[in-house]
């Protein structure tokens, strides 16, 4: 009888021991995936494949009387306000004006998915006001705006003598106003 070239070695020979050890290392694996592989997706299906984005600001008749001047969109925010998962725009918007500071009106602007155009739906703070927004936010839903103002009706256009914050949140159909502690004097 001849004898292999190479020796024999003690690892070539499967014994029940090794096949225990694979079968543990095998299923350690596998749960270990299990643990760490991806998660099951959370996300519903929507029937609208493009994603929301916030309606545009241009081609909107915003309701102003600006003469020969045009309506200027000089702050603008963003964010769902409704909780239908799109998001609205509010802009505040004044007569382009070369001269003094005209008031701003405050608008929101929505979008539905079945339509490419957008639509005003509200006007938060009206021009007749004579509000200037010098602030304007979307957080957790609600639209934060800081304006100046005025005291009365005596006190110059030049010269806005009041800041104040004032908060909307949608309710019931429609934006609830409040203004929040720290509204003074300039």
């Amino acid at each position: 009888m001849q004898q292999p070239v190479v020796p024999e070695l003690a690892h070539t020979h499967a014994r029940p021991v090794h096949w225990a050890a694979t079968a543990t290392a095998l299923a350690a694996v596998i749960a270990l995936s299990s643990v760490l592989g991806p998660r099951p997706a959370t996300a519903a299906q929507t029937a609208d494949p493009r994603p929301a984005t916030a309606p545009a600001t241009t081609g909107i008749d915003f309701p102003l009387r600006c003469g020969p001047v045009k309506p200027l969109v000089v702050k603008k925010a963003t964010g769902d306000l409704d909780g239908d998962g799109r998001p609205e725009t509010i802009a505040a918007v004044h007569c382009d004006s070369a001269m003094g500071t005209p008031p701003d009106g405050l608008y929101v602007l929505t979008q539905g998915a079945d339509t490419p155009h957008p639509r005003l739906v509200a006007t938060l703070l009206d021009p007749k006001e004579r509000r200037t927004v010098t602030a304007l936010t979307v957080q957790d839903g609600a639209v934060l705006a800081t304006y100046l103002g005025y005291s009365s009706a005596d006190v110059p256009s030049c010269c806005p003598d009041v800041k104040a914050d004032a908060k909307w949140r949608w309710k019931d159909n429609v934006f609830i106003r409040s203004t929040p502690a720290g509204t003074h004097t300039v």
